[in-house]
């Protein structure tokens, strides 16, 4: 991912430093099992141990270099950074990686850099439900209109269009701890998952040492179907950020204007019209959630591998892992702090919900002719032709409210006069079930 849109946390697990101090840490716990177990000399694991990680720790940009300019010449990562450590601790770096396949080390480092990464992604969407939570909470009764099709429909209030979008996250969440769990898995089981020649016993104590469950059965790869379950989890989220995001750039609309980012002091929307203020930040949401979806295809792709191994998965992870965590970091972050300041205009809103002359209480009437003793036939036509009336001649002399219109119809007027139908398109009862809602998706109290 490029620095713009990478924040330096995520960005740093993925780095090729912390990379290689990961393949250490693999590499000196199994030497430990090893020693423990006798496989190795007891001896030989401490040393690995006390020389290696200092020299782990200091890996940087010269270090990275030189385990390159080893690879370059070897054609194998792994052997690289074998040969680059060798050369700290000494002879008995001969007794690192016994048994042991490059993919132990790879996988289970990529597991441990996935479970770091949706940490840091579960701690994101915290943020983006907090900031939900509040603003529902603060909008809980502010009357707006709700929309389908892009058109008028009924009232809502500002307050359940958030709930709506926090219970999604939510649930986001909750496939991001669901996918931490699914590639929160350890390999070492040697050159096709036999454990041939490495006890199982070291697998399962590297796992328990970086917090990891054993592979249940590895074919020296973890299967893929893990990792594109994860994938998918990041992408759904990803979805989740683009619908709010498309939410606040038609609310900004000039023609609509009932809620806009946040403009900061001394920001410009345009370098030809000083006017502008622009939805920006959620249409920079738009593009990174499309990015982040888009590796779920490859991850899928992936599943399927040759026999018990090939590597046509791992040019893909390395930059789609990668990418889709750092992007997607950046874009829950940036969403966060876009709802936290939202500028909410219910004014503007009540004006847009009458701006139609009441036509958006149709619903009401129309059952309310029913009850009355009218065919749903026939009360249908009537408001139906009523708000047609007021619809046609909006923004006209000759507009009069839906109320009046209705009050022409003879059906509707020999059954309410102008106080009952008022009572009918009361706007109270739009949100009579506002409480309700919000106890399930915040809970009670």
């Amino acid at each position: 991912m490029v620095p713009r849109y990478s924040r330096p946390q995520m960005a740093a697990i993925f780095s090729p430093e912390e990379r290689f101090r990961i393949w250490f840490e693999i590499e000196a716990l199994a030497a430990e099992a090893m020693g423990a177990l006798g496989t190795i000399p007891a001896e030989a694991a401490r040393v690995i141990r006390e020389k290696g990680a200092p020299r782990a720790a200091s890996i940087d940009a010269a270090a990275v270099e030189a385990i390159d300019a080893i690879e370059r010449v070897t054609r194998h990562d792994v052997i690289a950074f074998l040969t680059w450590m060798q050369e700290g601790i000494g002879p008995e770096a001969r007794f690192m990686h016994q048994g042991m396949t490059s993919s132990d080390v790879l996988d289970t480092a990529l597991a441990v850099q996935l479970t770091r990464a949706t940490d840091l992604l579960i701690a994101d969407v915290d943020a983006v439900l907090a900031a939900l939570k509040a603003r529902a909470a603060e909008h809980k009764y502010t009357p707006t209109i709700g929309r389908s099709h892009g058109i008028h429909a009924e009232p809502t209030t500002f307050g359940l269009k958030l709930a709506g979008h926090y219970a999604e996250f939510a649930r986001g969440r909750a496939r991001l701890v669901a996918a931490r769990a699914e590639v929160a898995t350890c390999a070492i089981s040697g050159p096709v998952g036999t454990f041939a020649s490495v006890d199982p016993r070291i697998e399962a104590f590297v796992a328990g040492k970086l917090g990891l469950a054993v592979e249940p059965i590895s074919t020296q790869v973890i299967p893929r179907d893990r990792h594109a379950a994860w994938f998918a989890a990041l992408a759904i989220v990803a979805a989740a950020i683009e619908r709010l995001a498309t939410e606040v750039r038609h609310l900004q609309r000039s023609e609509v204007r009932e809620a806009e980012e946040f403009f900061h002091a001394g920001q410009k929307g345009s370098s030809a019209m000083p006017h502008k203020r622009n939805p920006v930040l959620s249409e920079n949401l738009t593009g990174l959630a499309r990015l982040v979806r888009s590796h779920v295809v490859p991850a899928l792709e992936n599943v399927a591998l040759w026999h018990e191994r090939d590597i046509s998965h791992s040019s893909v992870e390395r930059v789609i892992a990668p990418d889709a965590a750092i992007g997607l970091d950046f874009a829950l972050a940036r969403l966060a702090g876009m709802m936290e300041k939202l500028t909410v205009y219910p004014q503007q809103m009540q004006r847009n919900i009458d701006s139609l002359g009441g036509v958006v209480h149709s619903q009401k009437v129309l059952l309310a002719l029913t009850q009355a003793g009218i065919s749903r036939e026939a009360a249908y036509a009537a408001v139906q032709g009523a708000a047609m009336q007021t619809w046609q001649a909006l923004g006209t002399p000759e507009v009069r409210p839906f109320a009046a219109n209705l009050l022409t119809v003879p059906e509707v007027a020999a059954r309410f006069d102008a106080a009952k139908l008022a009572a009918v398109m009361d706007p109270a009862q739009d949100f009579r079930a506002v409480d309700t809602i919000f106890a399930r998706v915040f809970g009670a109290g």
